[in-house]
């Protein structure tokens, strides 16, 4: 429920909690004919009657039938205030684990990996992305990339260069070389 809601129950359970003090034959439009009560909220409400928005002061009502819509709107605006809490909790949890998985040392490297169809993370790794960054037309030019996971890439052909963007949810114990040269047994 928008806070809009919440504040007209709110503002309607206080003006009609002043009915309380006020005689419970009495109708709200005999209330707010005398002029002296012309200016007091209960006269100037407007509420919403089959989907006609109609000044309280025009109704029927008695003041002790304005009370009971009021005790109606006030616990419709606590439930909307309850829900409204428990929303707000739920997402002050998320951000709060969102909080922590960003506090973790998030570790990454990027990787040269020259002469090679496949390029591979160090163990602990995962593979983030991958791109070809030199190539010859003598060499066959730009090559496909077949495959990525988290494991590895994969292209069509075997490339001059490429690198590998590997990270780890916290740094490694042991970090391999960033760089290597066709030492992939399977860059056939």
């Amino acid at each position: 429920m928008g806070v809009r809601t919440i504040f007209a129950g709110i503002c309607l359970t206080t003006t009609l909690a002043a009915c309380q003090t006020l005689g419970s034959n009495t109708t709200v439009a005999e209330h707010c004919a005398n002029p002296d009560n012309a200016n007091q909220a209960v006269c100037q409400l407007n509420v919403e009657i089959n989907g006609q928005q109609t000044a309280l002061a025009d109704t029927d009502l008695r003041l002790s039938e304005a009370r009971a819509v009021a005790d109606s709107a006030t616990e419709s605006a606590n439930e909307a205030l309850n829900a409204a809490q428990r929303a707000q909790a739920t997402a002050d949890d998320a951000m709060a684990r969102a909080d922590a998985a960003l506090a973790d040392d998030l570790y990454c490297e990027t990787r040269t990996v020259q002469q090679s169809k496949i390029g591979t993370c160090a163990p602990g790794f995962k593979v983030m992305s991958c791109a070809q960054t030199r190539y010859t037309y003598r060499a066959g030019g730009p090559s496909i990339m077949r495959e990525i996971n988290d494991e590895q890439c994969r292209f069509h052909d075997r490339i001059l260069e490429m690198q590998v963007r590997c990270c780890a949810s916290a740094q490694p114990e042991t970090a391999e070389q960033a760089s290597y040269r066709g030492d992939n047994p399977d860059a056939s």
